[in-house]
């Protein structure tokens, strides 16, 4: 690991990236706790190299907020990193950052975010914050350039501000969200824990209680704005010591202010403990339940969610059937396979639409661009080549979007490579379905034999789906990985029925006591 505190001496090392090796910045103000290490531990899994950077930003703190007693442990921060595996830490002085003094910014350029965006939540309260934040992630990301970029769920605002931001201003970077860590309490880990004494960290306990008991409400049919702030303020006030700042109800994307949870709703607090202020959510969610199943090809998950769908009344999402329906239209155009560009313009007019058979034994029907090809896009040339098309950033990103507005009410099983992981990171149920390459091969030659394709040999069936996962799982963009929270299956030696029952013995025991009753 590199400790870097310039922007040249940063540039100077990322420089020597080498073609295909992926990218991650995870930005953190330091004084490290369990919730900035499931960031960084999160992205060293994913990617070949991360960042770190460590800096308070004086731009994000007011004239009378802590900037300059908030905590700091660089000696600490750095062993951390270099136990989890960081590659390099940036840790610039503010000066280096072209910031002079804390919140001064009519001597810098900054960057604002949506005013609709800033003006619930925190924003009233903390009004040259966002500003700051949206100024220094816009830097950071212009001097990593990373691939990929982690952040923590506990500040929902400021996640919600960074997407619009990398959304808006065409930075190539993904943010990736990363769940609250919490004590055992409840309490959501925080650097400025550490102003709270051992009674005053009792007393915070009763925040995420307060959130707890909005979304048992919730699940028991309570979807109304007032009624679920009237049951955080009353747990909260049962704590004297406890300053409500405010408590609201707000989309956890647009942030825009919500009466009635619709589809979902972010219910987000800040309160005062003392001389310490300590915000807190929790996402409430009315869709039905997502089921995510990810696995190298050949791996029976298309079999496998089919009927698992058709078993719980979902609806069956066949990414797989859209690269292929997308790598037959670009070989229909005549389009060289290198020609990335020529691609992501086919793209602007991609018409795409599955239609779900009522048979599990049958897969869906595709038609893009008025064209059915259903039965085409499961030839050998067309699963010769879809991984390549796969690969291109355009068509994952396209793709990956429609598949999302699809999954808008739940009730799916999708599988694909990237469900999990990229796709549905939500996903109530993530499953990593995987067999042996002589299992995958044997499944791959019968599926063509009832196809009446004879002429691929077991050899070339194995040479190909090797090709594939190597491929596959070595991609710059969206590579084949497991989710650090799904579940593994090896289908060797099982059948359909029993890989089935295992899911749905999953589906039932994890998944379906959470569920919301209305």
């Amino acid at each position: 690991m590199r400790l870097l505190t310039t922007v040249s001496g940063l540039r100077s090392s990322l420089a020597s990236l080498s073609p295909g090796q992926t990218l991650a910045l995870v930005p953190t103000m330091g004084a490290l706790h369990p919730g900035h290490l499931s960031l960084i531990k999160r992205a060293v899994s994913e990617n070949d190299l991360v960042v770190v950077s460590i800096f308070v930003n004086p731009l994000q703190f007011g004239p009378q907020e802590d900037c300059g007693r908030y905590p700091s442990s660089l000696t600490a921060d750095l062993e951390l990193c270099q136990q989890e595996g960081v590659d390099f830490v940036f840790a610039p002085n503010p000066i280096e950052m072209g910031i002079t003094s804390v919140g001064a910014t009519n001597n810098t350029t900054i960057v604002v975010p949506p005013q609709e965006m800033t003006s619930v939540l925190c924003g009233p309260f903390r009004p040259v914050h966002f500003t700051g934040v949206a100024t220094i992630v816009t830097k950071l990301l212009t001097i990593v350039a990373p691939d990929v970029a982690y952040f923590g769920e506990k500040d929902a605002q400021q996640l919600a501000i960074i997407k619009r931001l990398v959304q808006d201003l065409n930075f190539k970077t993904e943010i990736r969200s990363v769940a609250t860590v919490r004590e055992s309490t409840g309490l959501a880990y925080s650097s400025r824990n550490q102003y709270l004494t051992a009674a005053e960290k009792i007393q915070a306990a009763k925040i995420y209680q307060a959130l707890g008991k909005a979304h048992q409400a919730f699940k028991q049919g309570i979807l109304t704005k007032d009624k679920l702030i009237s049951i955080v303020r009353a747990e909260l006030n049962s704590v004297p010591s406890l300053k409500i700042e405010y408590i609201d109800l707000v989309h956890p994307d647009s942030l825009s202010p919500l009466n009635q949870v619709e589809e979902k709703g972010l219910l987000a607090i800040a309160v005062w403990l003392g001389s310490t202020r300590l915000i807190d959510n929790i996402m409430l969610c009315l869709r039905q339940p997502i089921i995510a199943i990810d696995g190298p090809a050949g791996a029976g998950k298309s079999t496998v969610t089919r009927h698992l769908a058709k078993t719980l009344g979902f609806v069956y999402l066949d990414t797989g059937a859209m690269y292929r329906a997308v790598t037959w239209l670009v070989m229909h155009n005549d389009i060289d396979l290198e020609d990335s560009t020529a691609i992501a313009e086919l793209l602007a007019d991609l018409r795409l639409e599955l239609i779900p058979s009522s048979d599990p034994n049958q897969s869906s029907g595709v038609i893009i661009n008025d064209h059915d090809v259903s039965e085409v896009i499961r030839s050998p040339e067309i699963g010769k080549y879809v991984s390549k098309v796969s690969a291109i950033p355009a068509v994952r990103q396209r793709l990956v979007e429609l598949q999302q507005q699809l999954g808008l009410k739940g009730g799916i099983v999708a599988e694909g490579r990237d469900v999990g992981t990229k796709v549905f990171p939500d996903a109530e149920l993530k499953i990593f379905l995987t067999a042996s390459v002589k299992e995958r091969t044997l499944r791959r030659w019968r599926e063509y034999q009832q196809q009446g394709i004879n002429n691929v040999s077991l050899e070339e069936l194995a040479q190909g789906i090797e090709a594939r996962d190597k491929l596959d799982t070595e991609r710059k963009i969206s590579p084949l990985q497991q989710a650090p929270d799904a579940i593994a299956i090896c289908t060797d030696g099982l059948t359909i029925e029993e890989v089935i029952q295992k899911i749905l013995n999953l589906y039932e025991t994890r998944v379906q006591p959470s569920l919301a009753t209305f």
